[in-house]
């Protein structure tokens, strides 16, 4: 492969390793508010922040999701 084949492929990679972080983190969350749901005595600032900070991740998501679709008018 030429250089620069190998720089896309491991940005591609790197990409990847990102959108898999970032989906990992995006569960956990899920899983941490629906048991602070659960919770009679929830702070709910700390709350309203993971929601916050869940909404976010799902947003950075989905940018690297698009940009990780080719290009069809290419």
């Amino acid at each position: 492969m030429s250089d620069v084949e190998d720089k896309v492929s491991t940005q591609l990679l790197a990409r990847l390793e990102r959108l898999r972080q970032l989906r990992i983190e995006h569960r956990d969350l899920d899983d941490i508010i629906y048991r602070l749901h659960l919770d009679l005595h929830v702070d709910e600032l700390q709350l309203k922040r993971l929601k916050k900070r869940k909404l976010m991740l799902r947003d950075q998501i989905a940018r690297l999701e698009s940009e990780l679709i080719p290009d069809l008018n290419a």
